[in-house]
C-alpha cells in the first residue's frame, strides 16, 4: 500500500521499520516461553471475534479504507490520472501478479490441497519497499519512486478483485442488499454535496457491519466506502476536500499503528529443528520461489517489453539496472500477502504457518536482492 501524506517519504520509512521491528518481536514472542500466552491472548474473544479476528476483519478495514482513498485519488488526480500514465505500471502490476501466480502453482500442481494459495505472492508490500528505497537517499531517481508506488496502487486493486472473487465465503444476500443500500446513501451523500466526515464515516459503519455478516470478506467493504469519498471541495479543489482530510488522518494511523500491530498478530511462528525442511516443503518452496522469481521476471519482463516494443518508455532518468533492482524489491509481499494466506488456508492453520514461513522467507530474500542491486546502480 502507498502510505502517502503527512510527509510521504518519512512515514512510509518509519511505517516499513516499525512493520520490520513488530515482525522480529512476533518471532521472538512465539519462539520465547511467552509464546503460549502470545498464542492465547490473539485467540481470546471478545463481542463475539477473536482478537486476531478483530485485527484482521476490523482494524485492516481501516487499512483497506486507505487503499482505496489512495486508489480513487491516484486514478482521478494522482500518477494514474491519464491512459497513458497507466499503461507503464498498469502492464508490470498485471504482469508481477499472473507470473507469480503461475510459477506457484507450477510449483504445488500435484500437492493436494495447496493450490488455493495461488494469490498469495501476487502482492506487493509498498511499506517496506519504500522503507528499502529510502536507506538508498539520493541514489534513487525520483521518477523510479513513482513508478513502484504506481505498480503498488494498481497492484492492491488487483489484490482486492482476487479477494473479493476468490475468497468469498457463502453470502447472504438480505445483508448484501443492505451493504448495498448504505453506498448508495453514501453515493446520494456525494451527489448532495455533503462534505462533512461524519455522515460518511457513520453509514460507513453501517456498510462494514452488513458486509461482515454477508459472506464477503468485511475489508472490502472499506474500499467501497473509500469510493464514495468526495474528492474535490465545493471549489473544486482536492485539497482540503472530505477524502485529503480522512486520508491524511488515517495514513500514520495505518502505517504506524495498525499495519505493525497486523504484522505482530500474524508473523509469529514457532521455530522448530526441522525448518529447513519445512523450508523445502511444498507450499513455502512455492511461495519464496513466487516471489523472488516470479515477481522480479514479471515486473521487469512487462517494463522491458513495453520498451522494446515502443508502447511505453521507461522511468526517466533511470538505468536498467535500477529499474530490475525495483523489480526484486516488488518481491516484497509481506501484509497483503500474510492477509491472503489467511484467507486461503484459514488463519492459525498448518498450511497458514507454512505459508508465512514462505512469506518471510522470500520477503526477506527479495528486499537483500533488491537492495543490492540497486546500491551498486549508477
Amino acid at each position: 500500500m502507498a502510505v502517502a501524506i503527512l510527509d510521504e517519504a518519512t512515514t512510509s520509512t518509519l511505517g516499513g521499520v516499525l512493520l520490520g521491528g513488530a515482525t522480529v518481536a512476533a518471532l521472538v514472542v512465539a519462539n520465547s516461553p511467552a509464546g503460549p500466552l502470545y498464542d492465547a491472548v490473539l485467540q481470546q474473544r471478545w463481542a463475539g471475534l477473536t482478537t486476531i479476528a478483530w485485527i484482521d476483519d476490523g482494524l485492516m478495514a481501516l487499512f483497506f479504507l486507505l487503499v482505496g482513498l489512495e486508489i480513487k485519488r491516484e486514478l482521478i488526480v494522482g500518477s494514474l490520472a491519464t491512459a497513458a500514465s497507466r499503461t507503464l505500471p498498469g502492464v508490470a502490476a498485471a504482469a508481477g501478479m499472473v507470473v507469480p501466480a503461475l510459477c506457484y502453482l507450477a510449483l504445488t500442481w500435484n500437492t493436494l490441497g495447496v493450490q488455493r494459495g495461488w494469490a498469495i505472492p501476487a502482492a506487493t508490500d509498498i511499506a517496506f519497499a519504500l522503507a528499502v528505497l529510502a536507506t538508498l537517499g539520493r541514489r534513487i531517481p525520483p521518477a523510479l519512486r513513482v513508478l513502484l508506488v504506481a505498480i503498488a496502487v494498481i497492484d492492491d486493486l488487483g489484490a482486492i478483485i482476487v479477494i473479493g472473487v476468490f475468497y468469498t465465503a457463502q453470502i447472504h444476500l438480505a445483508l448484501l442488499a443492505a451493504a448495498a443500500v448504505g453506498l448508495a446513501v453514501l453515493m446520494a451523500f456525494n451527489r448532495a454535496g455533503v462534505r462533512s466526515l461524519v455522515p460518511y464515516l457513520l453509514v460507513g459503519a453501517g456498510v462494514w457491519t452488513a458486509v461482515h455478516g454477508s459472506g464477503v470478506h468485511a475489508t472490502l467493504a472499506g474500499v467501497a466506502v473509500a469510493l464514495t469519498i468526495p474528492l474535490r471541495t465545493d471549489t473544486g479543489s482536492t485539497s482540503g476536500a472530505p477524502l485529503d482530510r480522512l486520508e491524511r488522518a488515517l495514513a500514520p494511523l495505518i502505517a504506524l499503528v495498525v499495519v505493525p500491530l497486523f504484522g505482530f498478530a500474524n508473523a509469529g511462528i514457532g521455530f522448530h529443528a526441522d525448518v529447513v525442511r519445512q523450508l523445502l516443503s511444498p507450499i513455502p518452496l512455492a511461495i519464496i520461489a513466487a516471489l523472488v522469481v516470479g515477481k522480479q521476471s514479471g515486473v521487469f519482463g512487462a517494463v522491458w517489453l513495453l520498451a522494446r516494443l515502443r508502447m511505453a518508455a521507461p522511468p526517466v532518468g533511470t538505468s536498467w539496472r535500477q529499474v530490475y533492482g525495483a523489480a526484486l524489491l516488488c518481491g516484497i509481499g509481506f501484509t497483503m500477502s500474510l492477509f491472503i494466506a489467511g484467507l486461503a488456508f484459514g488463519s492459525g492453520s498448518a498450511e497458514d504457518r507454512l505459508a508465512k514461513l514462505g512469506i518471510l522467507a522470500g520477503s526477506l530474500i527479495s528486499a537483500t536482492l533488491g537492495y543490492g542491486v540497486l546500491r551498486t546502480a549508477r
